[in-house]
């Protein structure tokens, strides 16, 4: 018995119509010009369902993929729209594989180049109560033997082991910053280490002036007064991890809230195993959107689509 392949359940007509809606919301408009003057001109000849279109203003041709991450692919769209749901699930690439029926390496490149669309998103911008922190994730160069090279040394033939504590991108546990406004969005950044040259930067592109950060107890974080920030520790060395400063019964000073979004975040990465150093800012920025998209499903697909073929657009919805 053949069993059924779930491709087979995808409606290519359907796919194109979400597409189409999702780029052009208020009307098709031209792909070169930003026109609205266009006229239906057939349709693709190996997609029956692609919708050509000619611009009156500027004489030029285009069709529903033009100028998107779906352009130029033999896969056919549905294909594209299943691999993107099923990393809305957070399904790894060979789970992705074998419910397409595709070998995982080219599961793996087209992953690669959606997650890589997802990430040119806009930078949230972040003010109000804020809280900061950071994690370590061990990443190798998993995929890169000629890096490996480069350190003179033989490929691990074993799952990499990060050692304890704080560590680099050089020492292979990469650390990863957070910012997050309370109620709000949250911002990641992959970074070599967290020394304050390269803490300062993020906090000038991430954190509004004035707004007020909540921290634990690490040195990094002692010139954020003058960085034009106020701020308030929360000292984990000493046992503490809330402080109720103004007596008011309620808790304020903390970075629980962080700290529950890298739990998330542990459990997110922990499907896609072995990732490497320069795989890692897409995974993290991949989970940073779903996050505050505050969607899941068929919904957070919706998002994920508008985001590759209508960035400029694309809001995320508040909480």
């Amino acid at each position: 018995m053949e069993l059924v392949n779930i491709r087979q359940l995808i409606d290519p007509q359907r796919c194109f119509e979400a597409v189409r809606q999702l780029r052009w919301p208020n009307g098709v408009r031209c792909s070169h010009c930003d026109s609205d003057q266009v006229n239906r001109n057939g349709r693709d000849e190996s997609q029956a369902h692609r919708q050509r279109y000619i611009c009156k203003a500027c004489n030029r041709s285009f069709d529903d993929l033009t100028d998107t991450i779906f352009e130029g692919h033999h896969k056919p769209l549905e294909v594209w729209i299943l691999c993107l749901y099923f990393m809305g699930l957070n399904l790894s690439n060979s789970q992705i594989g074998q419910e397409l029926d595709l070998p995982e390496s080219e599961v793996q490149g087209m992953t690669k180049q959606l997650r890589e669309g997802v990430v040119k998103k806009p930078i949230p911008q972040l003010n109000e109560e804020v809280e900061v922190d950071e994690i370590y994730v061990v990443a190798g160069h998993k995929g890169h033997p000629e890096v490996v090279a480069q350190k003179g040394r033989e490929g691990r033939k074993r799952r990499l082991k990060g050692r304890r504590g704080r560590g680099t991108m050089e020492g292979e546990k990469p650390p990863i910053v957070g910012f997050v406004q309370r109620c709000g969005e949250v911002a990641m950044f992959v970074c070599d280490n967290v020394q304050r040259s390269i803490i300062r930067p993020l906090f000038e592109k991430v954190v509004a002036r004035g707004s007020k950060v909540f921290h634990d107890d690490y040195g990094i974080y002692d010139d954020l007064e003058k960085w034009g920030y106020e701020h308030k520790t929360v000292c984990h060395s000493a046992g503490e991890y809330a402080r109720d400063e103004d007596k008011d019964g309620f808790f304020e000073v903390h970075v629980n809230t962080i700290e529950g979004i890298w739990s998330l975040l542990r459990s997110w990465l922990r499907p896609h195993r072995g990732i490497s150093q320069e795989l890692l800012h897409l995974y993290v920025g991949f989970f940073e959107f779903v996050y505050n998209c505050h969607r899941r499903g068929k919904k957070l697909l919706s998002s994920l689509i508008e985001i590759l073929v209508n960035p400029e657009s694309y809001q995320p919805e508040t909480r």
